[in-house]
């Protein structure tokens, strides 16, 4: 079976754009129009449709490319296998995850892991907690670095429970309790997040019936920090995201307790592949190591 012509297929659904993928995998795009078209003579049905912008799944290209990134991650295993039978550790992994965590987590998990396992190719996707969840599910990364939802229907490793903070302007009184109330929050200028990194801060606030004055919206949460700070207005952001902006702004965390869970979202732990296998055990270990110093 040639996998490479799945593998265009499965990139080429990604991207949108023929030559993109082309370019990327070594084919002249009379070369990746040729294999498609075969692809599709071979199934039966048109597998794309162009667009202006590029081109997009047909109805049964959609139903077609998780299985077939599913065929192809499957490959992926068997190989990996064989050659962690054979003593040899290559491979590759994918893996979804959101800015916070490939800024203050991942370079640390990396470098600890390819110092003992320098021919495995690591590659990132970052995203918010809906696209990790869909990449998972898909089949398009190995697994999500993400946070908690009940809704989620893979399986799940926890990390840690990354606390919610109260983002106020740094000569902000801080109150004796060391605390700010969610309910200070209502009717307050609130600068809210649209970042899908952070599904949590809205949920906050609604737990408590608590209403602010929305004057300001960013899906950068750097931004926010930034409007916090020249007194723009007040927030709630996960303290994984804030930790070296400190020094900008005043952090209090919330009364009562509120926190996002993060960890690893695996589409089937029993279908892992070694390669991930070992990462997943390099992450759970250095996460435990930087939580443990901080």
């Amino acid at each position: 079976m040639d996998l490479k012509k799945y593998e265009l297929l499965a990139d080429i659904a990604e991207t949108g754009n023929f030559t993109t993928s082309g370019d990327k995998l070594g084919y002249t795009q009379s070369g990746v129009s040729h294999i498609i078209k075969g692809l599709e003579k071979e199934m039966g049905f048109p597998l794309f449709v162009r667009t202006r912008r590029g081109v997009l799944l047909t109805d049964n290209g959609k139903r077609i490319v998780p299985l077939i990134r599913q065929l192809l991650l499957e490959n992926s295993r068997l190989e990996q296998t064989i050659n962690e039978l054979n003593g040899l550790n290559t491979g590759s992994i994918t893996i979804g995850t959101y800015a916070s965590i490939s800024i203050n987590w991942l370079p640390k998990i990396i470098y600890e892991f390819q110092n003992d396992f320098p021919y495995i190719d690591i590659h990132m996707k970052e995203g918010g907690i809906d696209e990790i969840e869909s990449w998972i599910e898909d089949s398009t990364v190995d697994f999500g670095l993400c946070s908690h939802r009940p809704s989620q229907k893979f399986d799940w490793i926890p990390l840690h429970d990354d606390p919610l903070m109260a983002i106020l302007p740094k000569d902000f009184p801080i109150p004796e309790s060391g605390t700010y109330e969610i309910s200070n929050f209502q009717n307050q200028p609130f600068i809210i997040s649209w970042s899908s990194d952070v599904c949590s801060s809205d949920l906050a606030l609604t737990k408590e019936d608590v209403n602010p004055y929305i004057r300001f919206s960013s899906t950068d949460d750097h931004a926010i920090i930034s409007m916090v700070a020249n007194h723009l207005g007040i927030s709630i952001l996960p303290s994984l995201i804030i930790q070296e902006w400190s020094n900008q702004i005043t952090t209090l965390p919330l009364e009562p307790y509120r926190h996002r869970n993060l960890g690893i979202g695996i589409k089937a732990l029993n279908h892992i592949s070694p390669a991930s296998k070992k990462f997943i055990q390099y992450t759970e270990d250095v996460v435990e190591n930087i939580i443990l110093k901080s």
